[in-house]
């Protein structure tokens, strides 16, 4: 048998939306790769493709701190088991600290800020954290953090759910802030992956382009349709990508005249003054993690085994 794990059924299953026996099929197909597993689903049209459904939740938070001078952001996330956890002022307060020192030393990864003293401590952020461990009663962790220096707007939504940090370009004497912070709303609304089609590696629109061929080429009421009229309608649906994973060409949610880039050129234009996005970085908390569910992955592990 193909070499994955219970463990990879699950996220496969977690990732696409799709049945268990699906996922463990398309994994042997696949011989235990997870890309191309993710690829196999998607060309038999079973993978569902809204990013919400890779959007598992884990317990935690994810939080924004801004320096005074409000030229520098940092953003977190920090996991722990329960939304009951996730609540508590003391595991809260360890948060701000743990951002607070984020912006005083600027670490270039966890590694390297769990070995650093906590703001308002004298010990190390490894050290506070396993004592948050053990006086609450939950395992936790830092997951990851992000430092974004220039004219920055920031976002929290749901109380931590989702946090989005926009870096904005603009000419000196603009009023940036609102035009950010509604761009900081799109992108917690709307999820984009990129910021403008150019930034999409040639990788991603390749195998975008061999996915919709595969698709087509597995519906029966498309596949007999000549060869220009399916090349046309694969350059269609991937402007639709673009569309959909590109910040500055989606469509703008709150005024559907406009796109999201569109929408910014009109801000700038009513100030007089240059102004775009230049970046943006968003956390979805528990993105990507699969919450402990023991008689589910019981289930998928005798999927696995099963001959």
């Amino acid at each position: 048998m193909a070499n994955f794990t219970a463990k990879d059924v699950a996220e496969l299953r977690a990732k696409t939306n799709c049945g268990m026996m699906d996922c463990k099929k398309a994994l042997v197909e696949a011989d235990g790769d997870f890309d191309e597993a993710i690829k196999i689903l998607r060309e038999k049209g079973l993978a569902v493709a809204g990013k919400k459904a890779a959007r598992i939740a884990a317990e935690g938070v994810v939080d924004i701190l801004v320096s005074e001078d409000g030229k520098t952001a940092v953003m977190i996330e920090v996991n722990a088991e329960t939304d009951f956890v996730a609540k508590n002022a003391s595991f809260r307060d360890f948060v701000k600290q743990v951002e607070k020192t984020i912006l005083e030393y600027k670490p270039a990864n966890v590694e390297d800020l769990l070995k650093l003293p906590l703001s308002g401590s004298e010990f190390t952020v490894e050290a506070s954290l396993k004592d948050k461990i053990f006086t609450i009663g939950e395992n936790m962790s830092i997951r990851r953090f992000v430092i974004v220096e220039g004219d920055v707007v920031t976002y929290i939504h749901g109380g931590g759910v989702t946090g989005v940090i926009v870096k904005m370009e603009c000419e000196e004497g603009a009023d940036y802030a609102e035009c950010g912070k509604n761009v900081a709303l799109q992108i917690a609304a709307m999820n984009p992956t990129y910021l403008d089609k150019g930034d999409v590696p040639a990788s991603v629109i390749e195998s975008e382009k061999e996915i919709l061929a595969a698709q087509i080429k597995n519906d029966p009421k498309l596949a007999s349709k000549p060869a220009a009229v399916i090349e046309k309608m694969i350059s269609g649906r991937i402007e639709k990508y673009y569309d959909t994973n590109c910040l500055l060409w989606q469509e703008y949610v709150k005024d559907s005249n406009f796109t999201v880039g569109k929408y910014v050129e009109s801000a700038a234009k009513e100030q007089g003054k240059a102004m775009k996005v230049a970046a943006f970085v968003v956390y979805n908390k528990g993105e990507g993690l699969q919450k402990r569910e023991d008689d589910f992955a019981a289930e998928i592990e005798k999927l696995v085994k099963k001959d």
